[in-house]
């Protein structure tokens, strides 16, 4: 080959390998940013289920609270269940539910 053709490929082959090597330094770059924004997408997901179970968690535990109680009133023995929602209905006290209640049957 001729020293002169040899000359020219010489810094063709420079500058293409340059370029080549650019483009991967991009590529690179490019690369590492996506990960960088998935990182950030799955901490803010995961910040956000986390406040999400931490106010599931409150509503369940209300939830529970409030079951206890009506297991309490269902399974109490001295509980009269037809007054109190009588009571309830009439939006008379209590007391005066039973008093009246209790009164008819007196007289039978």
């Amino acid at each position: 080959m001729d020293p002169a053709v040899i000359g020219v490929f010489i810094p063709i082959i420079a500058i293409t390998f340059g370029m080549g090597l650019g483009a991967l330094g991009m590529w690179t770059k490019h690369k590492q940013k996506l990960a960088k924004f998935d990182v950030e997408r799955a901490q803010a997901q995961a910040a956000a289920s986390a406040g999400a179970a931490g106010q599931n968690g409150g509503r369940i535990t209300e939830l529970e609270d409030r079951v206890r109680v009506l297991e309490r009133i269902v399974t109490d023995r001295g509980y009269d269940l037809a007054t109190q929602i009588e009571a309830l209905r009439d939006e008379r006290p209590l007391p005066t539910t039973l008093e009246a209640r209790a009164e008819p049957e007196r007289l039978s």
